[in-house]
């Protein structure tokens, strides 16, 4: 089991930016393939961007193409969802989850799930 701990959450304006922080405990984290997941009031969660566990190769959903970027230090046991150009329809709760395999895109692959972070864009 990986703990895991979101930040960086919070209200901003349409086109504004906001870095998402993902950070585990433990010394495992290097193993674990990680993504990131969104679930807006009403919706099903769904999936944002998912990196693998060394950090290598990185896969964003359309929706967030060009816009949000997914980064990964091991030694610092940390991942990071940059969103820019923020919408709207981004307003969710962010979640970090952690599995075994990539690419993470499956809530049902999930081995693990941070507490989520609200972000909320105002138009």
């Amino acid at each position: 089991q990986v703990p895991l701990v979101e930040s960086g959450g919070g209200l901003v304006q349409t086109g504004a930016s906001l870095r998402l922080s993902c950070t585990a405990s433990g010394r495992t984290f290097s193993r674990y393939a990680v993504g990131w997941f969104r679930q807006a009031l009403g919706n099903e969660r769904e999936f944002v961007a998912t990196i693998t566990s060394s950090g290598s190769v990185a896969s964003v959903a359309n929706s967030v193409k060009g816009r949000f970027t997914i980064s990964k230090d091991n030694a610092k046991n940390t991942v990071y969802l940059q969103m820019n150009s923020l919408k709207p329809e981004d307003t969710a709760i962010y979640y970090c989850a952690a599995g075994s395999v990539f690419p993470l895109r499956n809530p049902a692959q999930v081995d693990d799930w941070g507490q989520g972070t609200q972000v909320t864009v105002s138009s």
